[in-house]
């Protein structure tokens, strides 16, 4: 098959959920032999060097790659990127194009009205996240209204998110997790050599660094704790600059908390392989991919207890009401001081995440799903 896939910035990339799926599934398929071109959306500032001379067309790992450049504007770049990305797959007899996310989803009216056969992915109800402003969030709720009417199929990624659907639109969906790969976990070095970080020493929250995640009420919760360990905070923002300030200047009293910013490679396993607890405070998700890699590598972890998280976290880890900071905080003083409640909960994550959550079977249910 043909295939075209939009909606994500870049692949490859490991800076949101959305790129980390569409480079599993695009790579993926291209090895089972279909033709899958991917439509990133680059982001152009002013004044950058043309990121050293990038071509706009390229191959990766059997994957074509088409790059739309567009204004590094919040709320437009996305939009702007979906609309050419759209306009350039139109022409081109594609026998699907697939859209990746809620603001993307917008533009199915066109492939819909072109009569070329559409899938869009709902990885989350992003209307509902904070960084947006008011047209952003309006947008990307049409985004949503126009997937349910105009897409040939919808996939989800959680039952609660399938629900949704069912109740708002009455619209049937398919219901596909993201997937995970066994990681090789690795012994703490370069995280000593950098910032001191010693087998179980500290606490780890990996992801973006934006609102609705709720890191907050972690930062909050942490420093009313009592524990020697660390908390530790790697992402980078995600159009939300100035909320990245803002947690940092609350966390200067605490000599305990650490920005890494965005890791990847070796960094990033030594990260997640010795890591105490892995925390994800989130008041929204659709499905979150770092929780997935975190139990991947073993760890224990604690949630917010929204149901994109408790779906799956289930029975093997901990979880805290959603918002709620002394609760955070209460469940976070225990596991400090209960060491055989971390061990307990690590001894069965890794090999139940990795047999439940597999990229060669979301692989296939996609590709099912096209052909049908």
């Amino acid at each position: 098959m043909k295939i075209a896939m939009i909606g994500q910035k870049q692949v490859p990339s490991r800076k949101g959920g959305i790129e980390v799926a569409v480079e599993a599934l695009s790579v993926r398929m291209a090895a089972r032999g279909h033709e899958v071109t991917l439509y990133n959306c680059r982001r152009c500032c002013k004044g950058e060097k043309r990121e050293e001379k990038k071509p706009l067309r390229w191959d990766y790992l059997g994957v074509h790659i088409h790059e739309i450049p567009v204004v590094n504007v919040k709320g437009v770049a996305t939009m702007l990127g979906s609309l050419l990305g759209t306009l350039c797959a139109a022409g081109r007899r594609y026998d699907c194009v697939h859209f990746h996310g809620e603001g993307p989803a917008f533009m199915a009216f066109l492939t819909h009205a072109l009569g070329i056969r559409t899938v869009v992915t709902i990885h989350g109800l992003d209307w509902q996240r904070s960084k947006w402003g008011r047209f952003a969030s309006w947008y990307l709720k049409w985004g949503e209204k126009i997937a349910a009417t105009c897409a040939d199929e919808i996939i989800v990624l959680s039952r609660a998110m399938q629900e949704y659907f069912r109740k708002v639109y009455d619209r049937n969906t398919t219901l596909i997790p993201n997937g995970i790969e066994k990681p090789v976990n690795r012994a703490a070095e370069r995280i000593i050599q950098l910032w001191n970080l010693k087998k179980d020493s500290y606490i780890l929250y990996l992801g973006r660094i934006v609102p609705e995640k709720g890191l907050e009420n972690l930062i909050r919760a942490f420093a009313e704790i009592k524990t020697e360990k660390k908390l530790v905070i790697a992402g980078e923002p995600s159009d939300a600059d100035a909320f990245y300030q803002r947690i940092q200047t609350m966390a200067e009293r605490d000599s305990r908390i650490l920005f890494t910013g965005f890791v990847e490679g070796e960094l990033l396993d030594e990260l997640y392989s010795n890591s105490y607890l892995y925390c994800l405070p989130s008041d929204v998700e659709g499905m979150p991919i770092s929780l997935l890699e975190a139990m991947s590598y073993g760890n224990c972890c604690l949630c917010s207890d929204i149901p994109e998280c408790t779906e799956v976290l289930g029975q093997y880890g901990f979880f805290f009401r959603k918002g709620d900071r002394k609760d955070l905080r209460n469940v976070l003083q225990r596991l400090c001081r209960e060491p055989e409640l971390i061990e307990r909960s690590r001894s069965q994550v890794s090999d139940y995440v990795c047999e439940n959550y597999n990229w060669d079977e979301t692989v296939r249910k996609t590709l099912m799903l096209y052909s049908e």
